[in-house]
């Protein structure tokens, strides 16, 4: 069985990634379930732009769909409590001036410094622990979560 420590660098492997689900299970926690994408390079080319504006068909010229397929790999993420989560659509999600924040990871974040956690600490408090901010960058969503411990993190099937 791999380790939380092992699971997060191999989250952090994948080149992308779908949000699933997100759910709170119980009071003040939360389970997220994300898929590993991958490129469908056999599609590449051949995708049908008749739903574009004409103007619009060279988008498609060379591009490949990103989809979930056999061989991918799904993580169940757990908090069994959290302090605030924000669920984001990726298209608005990252135009923001971010170059102060501090994190290691690029699929799975784990931030030292962040504008999210900053905010927190301004606007909550009585925590018993220091809380750590996690995000999780997806194709379709970005969802950031703080909490005073890691999630648990485990494969599990598509």
């Amino acid at each position: 069985m791999q380790t939380n420590d092992e699971l997060f660098i191999r989250m952090n492997q994948v080149d992308y990634l779908f949000l699933r689900s997100l759910a709170e299970p119980g009071i003040n926690q939360l389970e997220m379930v994300v898929d590993e994408a991958v490129v469908i390079e056999e599609k590449r080319g051949k995708l049908n732009s008749s739903s574009l504006p004409s103007e619009l068909a060279f988008l498609y010229k060379d591009s490949a769909p990103i989809e979930t397929t056999e061989g991918c790999m799904a993580f169940r993420l757990y908090w069994k409590r959290y302090a605030a989560y924000l669920v984001t659509e990726e298209c608005v999600g990252g135009c923001g001036d971010y170059e102060d924040e501090v994190y290691k990871g690029e699929r799975l974040r784990l931030y030292s410094k962040s504008h999210f956690l900053e905010h927190l600490a301004r606007d909550t408090g009585a925590h018993t622990e220091p809380l750590l901010h996690f995000k999780v960058v997806c194709e379709n969503h970005i969802v950031d979560v703080v909490s005073e411990e890691r999630p648990t993190i485990e494969i599990i099937p598509l």
